[in-house]
């Protein structure tokens, strides 16, 4: 990857310091861009736009700084599960209306506004579902990386086992980009 493209220089303004937290941010984008273009690599009818996919799935979680997961070296005052919407409102302020959507859309398998509801999240109460190709793509290959086990890709079983705090809703919606994109 090219750490002088536009997404590490967005990166850098938001994670200046060379520290464990930008490490976290970097290890985790990086491994969801390869394995979004591997989806594009192995699906070419989908005609998915590849540097977007790139520079999306490197700048999906910018707003985790904002976020208190101390765990991931997170220290800020939201909870973790604003990070998309948090994300999204930087990118947004950076000029990126496209990349903000990755950000406030890949939390989960995507957030319902029934979800958000009946869960009392503490997110805006709108819907925050993947819409684009590219959008699913990035929210299916962020499934398989967690940010406290750099490194290690998840199966499909532990994927789904993640997603069901966020309930059925959403295991449901990866089962089918599973049938999509594997």
């Amino acid at each position: 990857m090219d750490t002088k493209s536009f997404p590490y220089t967005i990166i850098d303004k938001y994670y200046p310091e060379e520290n464990q937290l930008r490490h976290i941010l970097l290890t985790h984008s990086e491994q969801v861009a390869k394995k979004a273009l591997q989806v594009a690599d192995t699906h070419p009818e989908l005609q998915l736009d590849r540097q977007f996919l790139e520079e999306a799935s490197l700048l999906h979680d910018i707003g985790i700084f904002l976020c208190d997961a101390p765990g991931i070296q997170c220290f800020g005052s939201y909870r973790y599960i604003c990070h998309g919407y948090l994300g999204a409102e930087l990118m947004r302020r950076e000029g990126y209306e496209r990349h903000a959507l990755v950000c406030e859309r890949h939390t989960g398998a995507g957030l319902s506004l029934s979800q958000i509801e009946v869960q009392d999240l503490p997110v805006p109460h709108r819907d925050m579902l993947p819409v684009s190709m590219e959008e699913l793509v990035i929210c299916f290959a962020d499934k398989f990386f967690s940010k406290t086990k750099l490194n290690e890709e998840k199966t499909v079983e532990q994927a789904r086992r993640s997603l069901l705090k966020f309930g059925e809703e959403g295991v449901e919606r990866f089962d089918r980009w599973c049938q999509m994109f594997l």
